[in-house]
């Protein structure tokens, strides 16, 4: 059974003005994608229209599909165009390959750590 929830970790900055990071869960596929997108825009939504970056973390995924790059592409048409995505993948993870192979990468920025995203 796949978890949807974002999984906090109190370390790292979360939210800072207009900015909101959530944690992605430890897998991404045909199972649990569909349920992840409306999840992640209630919490885009939430702020409003003061959303300036949405930093997704993948750093503790450590399997995704096409399901996942669907749900990242979902996620960057549905924001506002004012809206920045952003993404944290560890750099020796499958996450970081698949975005690589797919081409995702070049049309959203990845960062090695949490600090690096939250400030871009």
């Amino acid at each position: 059974m796949s978890a949807v929830t974002f999984i906090p970790n109190p370390t790292e900055p979360r939210d800072l003005p207009g900015r909101v990071c959530l944690t992605m869960p430890a897998e991404i596929d045909f199972c649990n994608a569909a349920e992840l997108l409306p999840l992640i825009m209630t919490a885009a939504r939430d702020h409003g229209d003061r959303l300036e970056l949405l930093v997704l973390d993948l750093s503790c995924t450590s399997f995704m599909d096409s399901q996942g790059v669907r749900l990242i592409n979902d996620i960057r048409h549905r924001l506002r165009p004012e809206a920045r995505v952003r993404l944290v993948a560890r750099p020796d993870g499958v996450t970081s390959s698949v975005l690589e192979l797919t081409g995702l990468r070049r049309d959203v920025p990845v960062y090695d750590n949490l600090a690096e995203a939250m400030a871009s």
